[in-house]
């Protein structure tokens, strides 16, 4: 659906060069809602104006259905928009038309005749849920409600896709839930690629299918959004992740601890599985959950766990070893004296 290739976009000024994208290959499938996230300034906006052309890239090329966009006149370019809708942080709307004016401007300027053009603007308001704010102005909206205003105009002329940057940075929680809900049943009754632009990763976890993690220009991590969630592989991504999925133990629980504290990740059909229950039995070890938590990414269950087990050193590794031929990864945030022990006389 969307590939792009080699990407670059370089500004350059009497005060330097900047690079705002260095580099950049993505491939975003049909139908799919694909996340970009990074912190301001890593290129992530830019990236999303340079998919239609909004920035024209230095370098790389932007395919579109198979058609390259760099490669387009000034006038098949303005066509080939069309099938790409586009929605921003700051809503830009105009102030002094109403709602139903709004969404029905952009069907006048591809010479859609009045009557269809009022019998489409009302359909997409009400899909967007605001059929009884047809003829109020902006300035009568909340914040969330111009967001959907700006959504219903982006799909006035059918597009096959839709970009949003920062589409639900400038909304209160409630209201980007309510947003993202809006988004996923747009993906799933029209069947559009939608790719979004964010610096939070619980919009990434809420919605998206796929996502790439981005930091000075370059795509640092690319993939599906639960197996990044799952094992994160950059440090930018084990950051961003770990603001919607926090494990971080108080130091008075580790300097009070004498056990042999480990965090656990279960994934998969592993995360429906009686895996410590069945560890407590088979080794003469004591559990004490310390945190716990089940996020579902995708509809498939993502667990994190910090415990705290005591025992004879020998009876503590013996579990140890049942957790990573279990789980794989299992991280020991602190050991026991005892297990320290054991290990200085193995040496």
């Amino acid at each position: 659906m969307i590939s792009i290739e080699k990407l670059s976009k370089i500004y350059t000024s009497k005060e330097g060069t900047v690079i705002g994208v260095n580099d950049v290959s993505l491939d975003i499938k049909q139908g799919e809602i694909f996340g970009v996230v990074g912190y301001s300034g890593a290129g992530k906006s830019t990236l999303i104006r340079c998919m239609n052309i909004l920035e024209r890239p230095t370098s790389g090329k932007v395919m579109m259905d198979g058609i390259d966009l760099m490669s387009l006149s000034s006038k098949e370019l303005r066509k080939a928009r069309q099938s790409i809708g586009m929605i921003f942080q700051g809503f830009h709307l105009a102030m002094s038309k109403t709602v139903v004016e709004n969404v029905s401007f952009a069907l006048k300027a591809a010479g859609v005749g009045r009557v269809e053009r009022k019998k489409r603007a009302e359909k997409l308001l009400d899909l967007v849920g605001l059929s009884d704010k047809a003829n109020q102005f902006p300035a009568q909206l909340s914040g969330g409600q111009k967001q959907r205003v700006s959504i219903a105009r982006a799909l006035a002329n059918n597009p096959k896709v839709l970009l949003c940057d920062e589409a639900t940075s400038a909304l209160d929680p409630h209201t980007t839930q309510s947003i993202l809900k809006l988004l996923k049943k747009i993906n799933s009754e029209l069947g559009l690629t939608i790719v979004l632009i964010t610096h939070e990763m619980e919009v990434v976890k809420e919605i998206c299918d796929r996502c790439a993690v981005m930091e000075e220009g370059r795509v640092v991590e690319e993939g599906n959004t639960y197996d990044i969630f799952a094992a994160p592989k950059n440090d930018l991504t084990k950051r961003f992740i770990q603001t919607v999925i926090d494990f971080t133990i108080p130091e008075v629980l580790f300097d009070k601890s004498e056990g042999t504290i480990v965090h656990l990740k279960f994934t998969g059909e592993t995360a429906g599985e009686a895996i410590v229950s069945d560890l407590l039995q088979h080794h003469k070890v004591r559990g004490n959950i310390l945190h716990g938590k089940v996020d579902y990414i995708q509809n498939q269950a993502l667990g994190t766990f910090v415990m705290e087990l005591t025992g004879e050193a020998k009876e503590v590794r013996g579990a140890l070893n049942s957790l990573r031929s279990t789980l794989g990864d299992v991280e020991v945030l602190k050991n026991a004296r005892s297990i320290d022990q054991s290990m200085a006389r193995a040496e």
